[in-house]
């Protein structure tokens, strides 16, 4: 499923133009990168959690020539479906 995915759901389903069906799911997605994006989390009910967090440096090995490498620290970001939905999931 993709975003234009969506815009046309919510036309279909609500009745809303196609305009402002997609600035609507453009504000929900900037409303979740925000607050992402200062490590708070983002939790819906019924659907999952997304949350941000830090992976500290840690060394590697570059599968191509064997050499060792530094990866470096980054956040990165991770979801957990709710209960409801893995039951859903699994019993489709």
């Amino acid at each position: 499923m993709t975003k234009a995915d969506i815009v046309e759901t919510i036309y279909e389903k609500v009745g809303l133009s196609k305009r402002e069906s997609a600035r609507i799911v453009d504000m929900i997605f900037d409303i979740m990168k925000n607050k992402l994006e200062f490590g708070e989390n983002v939790k819906i009910s019924g659907f999952g959690s997304f949350s941000v967090r830090d992976k500290n440096a840690r060394r590697g090995r570059n599968p191509q020539t064997g050499e060792e490498i530094i990866i470096s620290s980054r956040r990165v970001l991770s979801f957990k479906p709710s209960n409801v939905l893995r039951k859903q999931i699994n019993n489709f």
